[in-house]
């Protein structure tokens, strides 16, 4: 059975036991938050379509790392004129495993 989720502005493929990097939520490492912007569920007989989220439904993971993504290089130039500027950057996420899909 899987799902798709809605978090941070971005939706996920989720599966019972798999591990993904979503945009930083408030937690410490172990513990579990339930995402209950669930907009559909597969892989059963009948799936169930969310218009837009299924109701009573929820998907629970347990925070495994809060940390930052490599850095990214962003860098600016204008030919000719002696402009060059070079900011980096590191998104902050946290890595959530995937504990179960409920439905009703």
């Amino acid at each position: 059975m899987y799902a798709v989720i809605q978090t941070g502005g971005k939706q996920y493929r989720v599966e019972e036991g798999s591990k993904i990097k979503v945009e930083k939520l408030e937690g410490n490492v172990g513990d579990k938050i339930e995402i209950r912007d669930v907009l559909f569920i597969g892989g059963i007989d009948s799936p169930k379509i969310g218009r837009p989220i299924i109701p009573d439904s929820r998907v629970v993971a347990e925070i495994t790392r809060q940390d930052k993504s490599d850095k990214i290089l962003v860098f600016k130039r204008k030919r000719r004129k002696g402009f060059k500027k070079l900011k980096g950057h590191r998104q902050p996420f946290t890595e959530l495993k995937i504990i179960s899909i409920e439905s009703r």
